[in-house]
C-alpha cells in the first residue's frame, strides 16, 4: 500500500487547548507520521502521511479535535513540499 499525504490547516478555537498534543497522540496510535504546529493566525497546521485509512481517520479526528477544541473547519491543501515526512509525528514550533 503506498503513502498518502495530506496537509491541514484546522481553524477554530484549536490553540492552547491541547490540540498539538491530542492530534500527535491519535496519529501515533494510528501509525501515521507527520507534524503539526500553531500557526500566529491563531490556525494549527499538519502535515499527515502514511496508509490511506490511517490518513483519512486522523482527518476525521482533526474535525472533531480534543473534548475542549472547536473546530470550525479543516482545509485539506496541496502537500507542501518534497520534503519527507519525520519518521514519527512531532510538535513543531509556531510558525
Amino acid at each position: 500500500m503506498s503513502a498518502v499525504q495530506k496537509h491541514l490547516l484546522i481553524h477554530g478555537a484549536v490553540q492552547g487547548v491541547g490540540y498539538r498534543w491530542s492530534m500527535a497522540q491519535a496519529a501515533e496510535a494510528l501509525g501515521v507520521r507527520g507534524w503539526v504546529r500553531n500557526r500566529r493566525d491563531g490556525t494549527v497546521e499538519a502535515l499527515a502521511v502514511g496508509d490511506a485509512p490511517a490518513v483519512e481517520a486522523l482527518v476525521q479526528w482533526a474535525q472533531r479535535g480534543p473534548p475542549q477544541a472547536r473546530v470550525d473547519r479543516v482545509d485539506v491543501l496541496a502537500p507542501p513540499g518534497p520534503a519527507p515526512a519525520p519518521a514519527g509525528f512531532e510538535q513543531r514550533a509556531t510558525v
